[in-house]
């Protein structure tokens, strides 16, 4: 578990890189001619699934906003104090919130509600996770 754990410290700094570059520059993005907010929740992603053809784009953009953010739920080994769950969310929070506020305000993107949630329960799923991997090795160990 100890080297899963320094792996985790080496790779998350280049995780975030990569995810701020798909946030910002990936999947073509250019700058939109004007800022755009989304502020009515799963509204954007209710349109995207009715105006969606394929089912392979609406699962990439959905669960992927749910998957790609689950290794912050892991964040806990570098912070301890993220081990408790609410402190993990409100912090996650203040982060996606400033990321999407930069996407608005750069206009590299969208401020969209449905993202900062999709994100947050990708961050629930991984902490929960991590919860339970360390109950399970915590209870495994005889020392």
């Amino acid at each position: 578990m100890d080297f899963l754990k320094k792996l985790y410290k080496i790779l998350i700094p280049f995780y975030i890189l990569f995810l701020l570059y798909l946030m910002f520059f990936g999947f073509g993005r250019s700058q939109y001619d004007i800022n755009i907010v989304r502020l009515i929740p799963m509204f954007s992603t209710v349109g995207f699934v009715k105006q969606t053809i394929l089912w392979k784009t609406i699962i990439i953009n959905i669960f992927g906003n749910i998957l790609m953010f689950v290794p912050f739920g892991f964040l806990g080994i570098i912070f301890p104090k993220l081990n408790n769950f609410w402190i993990m969310i409100l912090d996650f929070l203040f982060a996606i919130i400033l990321i999407e506020s930069l996407q608005y305000f750069t206009r590299l993107g969208v401020f969209d509600i449905d993202d900062v949630i999709l994100n947050t329960v990708g961050v629930a799923i991984g902490f929960w996770i991590y919860q339970l991997f360390e109950k399970k090795f915590n209870s495994c160990r005889f020392f």
